[in-house]
């Protein structure tokens, strides 16, 4: 079935300028009925940030060059110059849905999950007790977060069983001097070398078979300088879906080899600092000291039933900890003018059409990536996400309202009577330009010129970027 042609390039703008983002804007300009040039579309990208890729940028450690390559091929989608970009733009405060929709034919939603879900358990509102996702914003230098980070703990308990999780444990029991050869700020590798660990404890509550990292992260521990992995004996149970997994699932084979690994390592533990891996055992309680400060954590053991579930043992074990870090998910936030499900944190939708609360469709207005499923799933599930939202875009767009100011001019015009320093792509590559040269003004341990050492102020990366100024000090 063949799409009619419209009078004018359908328009359509896609908030969020991350992976889902970036996807969904690239496969709107390679659906069917544009290779068959039965379409033409016009597909601007808006970002609160004043650069691209989203998480990519700011939730994945910097010590991760290989996970970090997928910027190479999101660079590459936005470098071919048929969609442009509008960064250190925020929906909501700098332009609203209804100014959206006076511009575009359709609005897609792809704005992500960044806060925290919550640790329901007594004491996870103490001094010292910290959601994962706001440390890997100050140390990923977020712009819209404190230059500072409290670390001052020498014994630290990390909770979950995922890449974030391990994210955060790698970087809290790493040597700072070790992180010089990434893009670290300033700021983090100062806050970083004045940290007193001696152990990090990672907390899962179910056993090694079920454990979500992946194979990469999880020998990426073992490569850091001066840290002794240590694992225990009576967490090493499994269960029939444990054995089942341990056969049928590949990853599953490769990580628990490398635990075996560590497991039957005798190697005696004399680095300076420990990473402890702990399974079955979930946090009952964050226990305070008389002002109020994190003193230890309470951890209940666990048993398998089975089927992989686990159930509480009501034995309990408290580990003296000065710190405590929960990654046990992100969770989405409401966007203003748009329906939202506290619950799971998403976007109401149906497969990417955003509805009200009856479930109605609202026309023109689209979801994918983590506000719309969710924050589950890797680059390939939000490509497939991207696509079905596209899909569904392009078998409405002829019954779509059409917009009063559709011109690609108009809402530039509309930013710039508002005063909004917006950034462009143009002005991300003189800002990569410019954090590659901060770092060959740098050097890293060892006395070499580091690749890029990245700016952290809102108001210097935009500055560079609007060619405003190359050499303003953070």
């Amino acid at each position: 079935m063949t799409t009619p042609t419209t009078r004018r390039p359908l328009r359509v703008a896609v908030i969020g300028a991350g992976p889902a983002g970036i996807y969904a804007a690239d496969m709107i300009t390679k659906t069917e009925a544009v290779r068959e040039g039965e379409l033409e579309v016009s597909v601007d990208l808006f970002d609160r940030y004043p650069t691209p890729f989203g998480l990519i940028r700011y939730g994945v450690a910097p010590d991760h060059p290989r996970i970090k390559g997928i910027i190479t091929a999101l660079r590459s989608i936005l470098g071919r110059g048929d969609i442009r970009f509008f960064g250190n733009v925020e929906y909501g405060k700098d332009i609203t849905l209804g100014e959206f929709l006076t511009h575009y034919d359709a609005v897609i939603f792809a704005t992500g999950a960044v806060n925290d879900a919550p640790l329901d358990i007594p004491g996870a509102d103490l001094d010292g007790s910290y959601g994962a996702a706001r440390f890997v914003a100050w140390y990923d230098g977020h712009p819209d977060y404190p230059r500072t980070w409290p670390l001052e703990a020498k014994e630290i308990a990390v909770i979950g069983n995922g890449n974030v999780a391990l994210d955060v444990a790698r970087v809290l029991s790493k040597h700072a001097e070790d992180m010089l050869v990434t893009e670290i700020p300033e700021n983090v590798y100062e806050g970083l070398k004045k940290s007193p660990v001696t152990d990090v404890h990672i907390f899962g509550r179910r056993g090694p078979a079920q454990i979500k990292f992946t194979p990469l992260e999880l020998r990426e521990l073992a490569k850091s300088r001066d840290v002794d992995i240590v694992v225990y004996d009576e967490d090493f149970q499994f269960d029939e879906a444990s054995e089942q997994a341990m056969v049928e699932n590949n990853q599953t084979k490769v990580m628990m080899k490398t635990l075996q690994k560590w497991r039957e390592d005798d190697t005696p533990k004399t680095a300076s600092r420990r990473l402890h891996l702990h399974f079955l055992q979930t946090p009952d309680e964050i226990l305070g000291d008389e002002n109020g400060k994190v003193r230890a954590i309470r951890m209940e053991r666990t048993r398998l039933n089975g089927d992989a579930s686990v159930t509480g043992t009501g034995e309990y074990t408290e580990y003296p900890v000065q710190a405590v870090y929960h990654a046990i998910g992100y969770l989405g936030s409401p966007l203003p003018e748009l329906p939202f499900d506290p619950e799971r944190g998403v976007i109401l939708n149906e497969e990417g059409r955003v509805v009200d609360a009856d479930g109605a469709p609202i026309p023109g207005v689209y979801a994918t990536g983590w506000i719309k499923r969710g924050p589950v799933g890797l680059i390939g599930a939000t490509k497939s996400d991207a696509l079905e939202t596209v899909n569904h875009l392009i078998e409405d767009h002829a019954s779509l309202a059409d917009p009063d100011r559709p011109e690609p001019e108009a809402v530039v015009e509309l930013l710039e009577e508002k005063g909004v320093p917006f950034t462009t792509w143009e002005g991300w590559l003189a800002l990569d330009e410019h954090e590659q040269s901060l770092g060959q003004a740098s050097q890293d341990a060892e006395g070499n010129p580091r690749e890029r050492v990245k700016v952290v102020e809102r108001e210097h990366m935009v500055s560079v970027s609007r060619g405003e100024t190359g050499n303003s000090a953070e």
